[in-house]
C-alpha cells in the first residue's frame, strides 16, 4: 500500500485546492467514524473484529491518497483530515488497549499528554497567523511505529501460546519505542513554535 502510494505521489503531487466535498474527504471521514468503532472492539476484546476493521481503515487511508493525487482532489481539509484521523486513532486504540489491560495506563498518559501538547501549540501559533509546522521525519516515523505496533499487540493477544507471549513482548517494546519517538517529535516542534512565537513577541 505505501508503494503504491509513493508511486503515486512521485507522478505528480498537485497543489491543495479549498475544496470540501470530495471523493478522498469522504473516505477519510469515514475513517475518522470508523475510529470509536475500532476501540469499543478492542475495549471489549473482539480482537479479530477490530483487526479486520483496522486493516479496512488502512487500506482507504492509502486509497484516499491515490484518488487525491491522481484525479486532483488534493485539498487543504484533506491534509487536515488525515493527520488528526491518525492522531485520533492511535490515541483512542490506547485507550482501548489500556481498558482490556493489554496496556499499562501510563502509556495512555503520555500519549494523551503529548497530543494536549501539541493541540495547544498549534492554537497559539494560530493566534499568530500560523499554520501547521512542518512535519518532521522523528514524527513520521513515530507515528509509523505507533501505526504498525498497535495492530501487532492486538494480533498478539489472540492466542496463549508461547508464540503469541514472546508476540506480544515485542510489540510492546515496539509500542514504546514508538511513544518514544512521537514525543521526541513534539519536543522538536515545541520549540520551533515557541521559537516563532518568541519572533513575533520581539517584532511587537
Amino acid at each position: 500500500m505505501a508503494l503504491i502510494d509513493r508511486i503515486s505521489r512521485s507522478r505528480y503531487s498537485p497543489e491543495p485546492r479549498s475544496v470540501i466535498l470530495t471523493v478522498p474527504n469522504v473516505i477519510s471521514l469515514l475513517r475518522i467514524l470508523s475510529i470509536p468503532l475500532i476501540a469499543y472492539l478492542v475495549a471489549n476484546r473482539h480482537l479479530i473484529i477490530s483487526l479486520v476493521v483496522m486493516l479496512i481503515s488502512a487500506l482507504s487511508d492509502g486509497v484516499d491518497g491515490i484518488i487525491a493525487r491522481r484525479f486532483n482532489q488534493v485539498s487543504k481539509l484533506g491534509q487536515i483530515l488525515d493527520p488528526v484521523a491518525d492522531r485520533l486513532l492511535i490515541l483512542c486504540s490506547v485507550l482501548a488497549l489500556s481498558i482490556a489491560s493489554i496496556l499499562p495506563w501510563w502509556l495512555l498518559a503520555l500519549v494523551g499528554a503529548r497530543d494536549v501538547l501539541m493541540g495547544l501549540l498549534v492554537l497559539a501559533l494560530a493566534q499568530h497567523n500560523y499554520g501547521p509546522l512542518p512535519v518532521h521525519f522523528a514524527g513520521k516515523t513515530g507515528t509509523a511505529v505507533l501505526m504498525l505496533a498497535i495492530p501487532a499487540l492486538i494480533f498478539a493477544d489472540v492466542g496463549t501460546s508461547s508464540f503469541f507471549r514472546v508476540f506480544h513482548l515485542v510489540a510492546l517494546a515496539a509500542v514504546i519505542w514508538g511513544v518514544a519517538l512521537y514525543w521526541l517529535a513534539g519536543l522538536i516542534y515545541a520549540r520551533q513554535g515557541i521559537g516563532l512565537l518568541r519572533q513575533d513577541s520581539h517584532h511587537d
